[in-house]
């Protein structure tokens, strides 16, 4: 039996496969991309594409069961700590070893654990990511739950009113602060980003909080966004971000590895709101601050080194 689905105010814009993701979170992307693909899923009753934007009012058909039943098969059962929440965004402290958002092999993922708490608190079950963090970056991840929110924050990144304030235990000793203008290119093929005249442009600027000896504790601001940004300009400067084995030191790495330090020690510390506009204008002056995870405030405690406030 089809079940019908009127797309809301907060959904006009999006694409169609991302409307039904966030409705039906328990279905797994290859299934929802059959469905949209065989025609079985339909647009005002015509086939459409998976990348089509969807607009307010439209009804969307699909053949599968009810949004509870479906939210009631996660996978992965699991929450998250929670910084912050309202009706409009929550701001959770992501784990390492974990993805932000579903892939293709249906993998434990941040937007799945929050859909499940939201669900588990019987409230609508949409999530958005806001923006990235890689799998082993542990820390703040903003998280929208309307297609409004989600337009406003990612409109406040572009235009500097968010900040992302990130720590990190590098390798060597940085200068006391500086700024890494060096353009970054993409391999699409192997996920890895380099230094490239021909990349886009990413600016990133980092300041010593503490050194000792062989490792430093650094606070990195990123200007731009972009992939893997942070890990590959330390790098570029000679102060590789330990645990680090795409871009880190293979030397470097194996004694920390022995040290139980088995992942890029990069945690995303702090998000604070300035400027903002329309709907969230009253989150401006907000600060979001997350502790560290335990491997990073073990090295820390042993180094003796303090959180920048």
């Amino acid at each position: 039996m089809a079940h019908k689905l009127i797309v809301s105010h907060s959904d006009d814009g999006r694409r169609l496969d991302k409307v039904i993701r966030s409705i039906w979170p328990g279905l797994p992307l290859s299934v929802v991309m059959k469905g949209i693909r065989t025609g079985s899923v339909r647009l005002d009753g015509k086939k459409a594409s998976c990348d089509v934007r969807v607009s307010e009012g439209q009804e969307i058909y699909v053949p599968w069961e009810s949004p509870r039943e479906a939210a009631g098969e996660y996978r992965y059962r699991r929450t998250l700590p929670v910084l912050f929440r309202d009706s409009r965004i929550w701001a959770v402290n992501k784990p390492e070893n974990l993805l932000v958002q579903p892939d293709r092999k249906d993998q434990d993922n941040v937007l799945d654990r929050v859909k499940y708490m939201l669900h588990l608190e019987e409230a609508e079950e949409r999530a958005y990511a806001v923006h990235r963090l890689d799998r082993n970056t542990t820390g703040v991840l903003l998280v929208a739950l309307s297609g409004v929110s989600l337009r406003i924050l990612q409109d406040a990144f572009r235009e500097r009113k968010i900040r992302k304030t990130y720590l990190a235990v590098t390798a060597g000793l940085p200068e006391n602060q500086g700024e890494i203008r060096a353009p970054l290119l993409k391999d699409a093929e192997s996920n890895n980003v380099r230094v490239d005249p021909r990349g886009k442009e990413a600016v990133t600027r980092y300041r010593l909080l503490a050194g000792g000896g062989d490792i430093s504790l650094v606070e990195i601001d990123l200007v731009t966004g972009r992939s893997h940004q942070a890990r590959v300009h330390m790098a570029s400067i000679g102060c590789p971000i330990i645990g680090d084995i795409r871009y880190g030191n293979e030397e470097i790495n194996g004694r920390w590895r022995k040290k139980r330090i088995r992942r890029p020690l990069l945690h995303s510390f702090r998000v604070a709101f300035s400027g903002l506009d329309g709907e969230l204008e009253d989150l401006s002056g907000l600060t979001i601050t997350a502790p560290p995870a335990d491997d990073m405030m073990g090295l820390m405690s042993e180094r003796g080194w303090r959180l920048p406030r």
